[in-house]
């Protein structure tokens, strides 16, 4: 019996680690603090050559 219990255990498993590799997450990527500063500084400076022109 422990021996039967064991492989489904593996198999299932498995079949749920290729399961959760099909559903891709909604979570948005993560973006570090120095990333969005620089991010923000871009935006402004565009902003500030858009309103020169």
């Amino acid at each position: 019996m422990n021996r039967k219990k064991k492989i489904n255990e593996t198999l299932k498993k498995k079949q749920k680690k290729a399961n959760a590799k099909l559903h891709k997450s909604n979570k948005p990527r993560y973006i570090s603090k120095a990333e969005r500063v620089k991010i923000e500084q871009d935006s402004n400076q565009e902003n500030k050559q858009a309103s020169e022109e």
